[in-house]
């Protein structure tokens, strides 16, 4: 066996047969180092399918590095930000010729002890060597037309209502899982937590005034999704959120995509609003952010008026229907978003909305107290898988 240098993996080579080897120290050293090439172009003479996988140590540590090797014909895909080590995981991307059934990947990682490999939201089956008890092998299916394909790979996240009219996204966040833009920063802990509060509140803002099903009426739909701290490949920094509109099914779609930036108290203080052939609309507290649906003529072409979303004083949002009411995402008792959000209905409160994600165990607890009604006190558990985000 072979062992393919990260010089060599940047540069390029292929890692047919070979073992990946990238020790943790070589890192700072070679980070500068130009890729030739990228993940999208393929070897030559042959259609390359691409699979990711994930490798979750039992216990968190120091970044390491383990030997991976490949059968013939199959090669990792260049670039740093294709192979990541943090303290609880070590991921790596791989392309070759397009095997639903799944290739051999062997595994060798001397003083590190792998509780499980993920691939998409799946675990996969492990196989011990008996002769070596520092490897293990998986199959591994090879089937997506690109390395962004596998993003569901690397990511932990829920999906508590994907339905006509809304895609809603819960993204688990640990901080032994850091990387890319994360590793340079200070955990975003408040961010994190309150992000979660922020989508809870807001899915139920869209059902209760009726903007989901309206949405749904008109075959488009709502994108709620927070932020994740382990992605180079979709480097979500700095912590923001999305409450944004797809004229359609998906963003391939019409769109006005909002992105509220959270300070350290986990306020909303910025909204960079990319809308399909007006590029980045900036809004600031105070400045109105109207979405359109893209249909028909009205106001210069954008459609009617879906809502406005307006950034409070208080680092809290208003969210406006055409007819009204005015929902307000507001601060909670102690004047931030970290521990609790207010849902303010028609200038009243109406809810009081707390989150506690237990994401090394997979337990997320919603607490919605009633503040005009407590009928509307009530306690809803999400269990889900705590290395894959799948409901169970």
């Amino acid at each position: 066996m072979s062992t393919l240098s990260r010089r060599a993996l940047v540069a390029g080579a292929s890692a047919s047969g070979l073992a990946l080897a990238l020790p943790h120290s070589a890192a700072a050293a070679e980070a500068a180092e130009p890729v030739a090439g990228t993940a999208e172009s393929a070897p030559a003479g042959a259609a390359v399918a691409y699979a990711a996988f994930r490798l979750v140590r039992l216990r968190p540590g120091d970044p390491a590095v383990p030997e991976v090797t490949l059968p013939d014909g199959y090669e990792f895909v260049p670039g740093d930000r294709y192979h990541v080590a943090s303290r609880a995981e070590y991921y790596s991307f791989v392309r070759g010729p397009a095997a639903p059934d799944g290739i051999e990947v062997s595994v060798r990682w001397p003083g590190v002890t792998v509780a499980a490999v993920v691939h998409m939201d799946t675990r996969l089956r492990l196989g011990r060597d008996r002769a070596d008890r520092h490897r293990f092998a998986f199959t591994l299916p090879v089937t997506q037309p690109s390395a962004d394909a596998n993003q569901p790979t690397l990511q932990i996240w829920s999906h508590p209502d994907i339905s006509p009219g809304m895609y809603y996204k819960l993204d688990h966040n640990d901080p032994d899982r850091v990387a890319g833009p994360w590793t340079t920063v200070a955990w975003p802990a408040n961010q994190a937590r309150s992000q979660l509060h922020q989508l809870v509140a807001a899915h139920r803002i869209l059902v209760d005034s009726g903007l989901k099903a309206t949405a749904a009426a008109k075959g488009h739909r709502w994108f709620v999704a927070g932020f994740e701290t382990n992605n180079t490949l979709h480097a979500d920094n700095p912590p923001h959120w999305h409450l944004s509109y797809n004229s359609g099914s998906d963003f391939d779609s019409p769109t006005h995509n909002t992105h509220f930036w959270l300070d350290a108290e986990a306020k909303n203080f910025y909204n960079g609003m990319d809308v399909t052939g007006l590029g980045r609309l900036r809004h600031y507290a105070g400045d109105p952010a109207r979405l359109y649906d893209f249909a028909g003529d009205a106001n210069g072409g954008r459609g009617e008026l879906v809502a406005t979303l307006t950034i409070r004083e208080d680092g809290g949002i208003d969210i406006a229907p055409p007819a009204g009411p005015v929902y307000a995402l507001a601060a909670g008792r102690d004047g931030s978003l970290v521990e609790e959000v207010t849902v303010v209905r028609d200038g009243r409160p109406w809810l009081r909305v707390a989150t506690e994600d237990r994401y090394r165990v997979g337990i997320m607890t919603v607490r919605t107290h009633g503040l005009s009604d407590p009928a509307d006190d009530d306690v809803t558990l999400l269990r889900y898988d705590p290395l894959t985000g799948v409901l169970v």
